[in-house]
């Protein structure tokens, strides 16, 4: 059995695609999740599995939520390991103690040809990125709010991606970490 991280995207957003938590735990249920924990309303689960390609439980969940919420959010889903290897990996380690400007921007593929003169082009003063491999870390100390790059990254990247801040990321890893 496997520990697994699941990230979704654009639900609970601006009173659009609602799925409570408790519905969402119930829909991972239902495919056969099981120990599933969520963590705040954007999104974020961790569940175990015997399934071993994440590719196949993603598939699974985006058509459950569609079949009994009506509509098709992506979803990542990631092994623990995975999780694990992101935050070790983190380029910014003197940003972790400043949880909300480190933005970890997960990928749904590895882009073909980023867009990194567009990426450079963006940044605004104090604002560092490092495209590492499935993730795009951002850390922004004035916030994203009005970050240029933040509102751009994906669409120079040339991939979809689901994004976190590094507090959810990190508490998202101690459930997992529970989770053995």
């Amino acid at each position: 059995m496997r520990t697994y991280i699941a990230l979704f995207r654009g639900i609970n957003v601006g009173g659009k695609n609602k799925l409570p938590m408790k519905d969402l735990a119930a829909t991972l249920e239902n495919v056969g999740c099981q120990d599933v924990a969520t963590y705040i309303q954007s999104g974020n689960a961790v569940f175990r599995s015997e399934e071993a390609d994440a590719s196949l439980l993603s598939g699974r969940i985006e058509a459950a939520v569609k079949e009994r919420h009506g509509f098709e959010p992506r979803v990542l889903v990631l092994g623990s390991e995975e999780m694990e290897q992101v935050v070790r990996s983190n380029p910014f380690p003197q940003a972790e103690s400043e949880p909300r400007t480190l933005h970890l921007y997960f990928l749904v593929a590895s882009p073909e040809r980023p867009d990194l003169d567009g990426l450079e082009g963006n940044k605004s003063d104090g604002e560092r990125f490092v495209l590492g491999d499935g993730v795009f870390y951002l850390h922004a100390p004035y916030g994203i709010g009005r970050s240029r790059l933040a509102a751009n990254a994906e669409k120079l990247l040339g991939v979809p991606t689901t994004a976190r801040n590094w507090r959810t990321v990190r508490k998202v890893m101690d459930i997992a970490d529970q989770r053995g």
